[in-house]
């Protein structure tokens, strides 16, 4: 089992990059959005935890930059027909602490922002989930809601602001500073003041 890499990045590929070991053996790698997002440059030093998955015509290797990552993905494995390609479109678009909140929460419509995850294979995963979720480790930064907010309004502003095409990095950010300001305020407004701030930081 191949469990770390470390190497020169010798190419970037549609879904992953190349990481060339010292010893001279190339491997290719499937990785989240978010650690592709933190690749150097080709010629660059990267190290990354894998998990190799064995199938009968293939050898898939998956690369994460967090240990933490890579123990989520295979805890999302785990679960019956939930496959490597849903796991990784998973984890670009939560952090392992996000996702423990919103399995806390039982949100599945959070989940189901996922490409390739409906409202039904949602809620059958996050029911799946809720007795896995104290494997799901957290780290120093998390994406809970300010501790004076209405945990619900936030994550339905954090939502709203998915759905209309943010990332998770760009609107957390934002809605932490409006709720943090306002504690009482509601998502859509607090959706409305982002929105605004977006269109004057534009202008």
């Amino acid at each position: 089992m191949i469990a770390y890499l470390e190497g020169r990045l010798l190419d970037l590929t549609a879904k992953g990059c190349v990481v060339l070991t010292p010893g001279g053996v190339g491997y290719e790698l499937a990785l989240p959005s978010t650690a592709l997002a933190v690749l150097p440059q080709k010629g660059g030093q990267v190290a990354l935890f894998t998990h190799m998955i064995v199938r009968e015509d293939a050898l898939d290797l998956y690369g994460f930059m967090a240990r933490d990552d890579r123990d989520l993905f295979r805890l999302l494995i785990g679960i019956e027909k939930l496959g490597p390609k849903k796991a990784l479109s998973i984890l670009s678009h939560f952090t392992p602490e996000h996702l423990r909140e919103i399995t806390l929460r039982e949100d599945a419509d959070m989940l189901a922002t996922v490409p390739g995850i409906g409202p039904k294979s949602a809620r059958e995963i996050m029911w799946k989930l809720k007795d896995k979720v104290t494997g799901i480790k957290t780290g120093p930064t998390l994406a809970a809601a300010p501790q004076t907010a209405p945990q619900g309004e936030y994550f339905d502003a954090l939502s709203g602001m998915k759905a209309l095409g943010y990332t998770e990095d760009e609107a957390r950010p934002m809605m932490r500073e409006i709720f943090e300001a306002e504690p009482d305020i509601d998502a859509s407004t607090a959706l409305r003041l982002a929105l605004k701030k977006i269109a004057a930081a534009r202008s």
